[in-house]
């Protein structure tokens, strides 16, 4: 499928609202995908390349909820948080936008370890955006710039994990320069991946504890979610395991006594029917 690149300026009715009111907005942004949802209501969500299994499900949890709440989700394509919360959105079926430090073009986009999933969120609606002509080559002056443009377009941004110095804490930097809201997950004080989110905390960002922290500064609440109900005894005992803590397919079958074609084909059968989630590192969580 092609996807075309278009450009857009700071007159177009599809340039993001917010973004316009910035100090330094880019008086030119190239689109790749549906320009429509760059006037969406935006949400930015920014983290560590080197997630650990907390980001990563700290990060799902609330990345769902923003989703569900009716948020477009606006992140950096980056390997990490960024890379997961634009895959949450696509699983949410909701649109993402991705917004890179490269040109669009498929041999310049940066990282090209996630053209791939920048295929996808042009497939499923969403957008990738630029301020850099198509064929210029990513550099480290790019990076920064672009930062100011997740937050610049985004109503608030959330920080799942972060090392004290990063990109990350640049993207959380512009956030408060702008006037945006900035949310924080706070992680163990000798994790260096909690470092830059417990300092923006200490400094006055929004601690988070779930979805509902972010969501009622807004005025949103989450659709009724539904009660999820075992078809069999197999899937009852799976669910009653993972109430507490994610688990890998070997301690579920240790918890439960089940053989392993047993667990497997439950597990297939429960991710497809959105009863469980496998965050990607072989560990599930009940589905929320």
């Amino acid at each position: 499928m092609d996807f075309p690149i278009t450009s857009i300026t700071l007159e177009s009715e599809h340039y993001p609202p917010l973004l316009r009111h910035i100090f330094d907005p880019p008086v030119v942004l190239y689109v790749r995908g549906n320009v429509e949802a760059l006037t969406g209501e935006c949400f930015g969500i920014v983290g560590t390349r080197a997630l650990t299994d907390y980001g990563k499900r700290s990060g799902a949890d609330l990345a769902t909820g923003i989703a569900r709440a009716g948020f477009t989700i606006v992140s950096g394509l980056a390997l990490g948080i960024d890379a997961l919360a634009h895959r949450t959105a696509l699983a949410e079926k909701t649109p993402t936008i991705a917004v890179v430090g490269s040109g669009l073009s498929d041999e310049m986009l940066y990282p090209h370890q996630n053209l791939r999933l920048a295929h996808q969120i042009l497939a499923a609606g969403g957008a990738v955006i630029s301020e850099y002509e198509p064929h210029v080559r990513a550099q480290l002056f790019t990076f920064p710039a672009r930062n100011r443009i997740i937050s610049g377009m985004s109503k608030g941004v959330l920080v799942v994990e972060g090392d004290i110095k990063s990109g990350t804490m640049i993207t959380a930097k512009a956030a408060l320069d702008q006037g945006r809201d900035v949310f924080a997950v706070p992680g163990p004080i000798y994790a260096a991946k909690s470092q830059g989110t417990n300092y923006l905390i200490q400094k006055g960002a929004k601690l988070v504890l779930k979805v509902e922290d972010i969501l009622e500064d807004y005025g949103k609440f989450l659709p009724s979610a539904q009660a999820i109900t075992p078809s069999n005894p197999h899937e009852a005992a799976i669910l009653t395991a993972l109430a507490e803590e994610p688990l890998t397919i070997n301690e579920l079958i240790r918890t439960t006594k089940l053989d392993t074609s047993q667990m497997s084909a439950t597990l297939m059968i429960m991710e497809v029917e959105k009863k469980v989630r496998n965050l990607g590192n072989g560990k599930f969580v009940v589905y929320s």
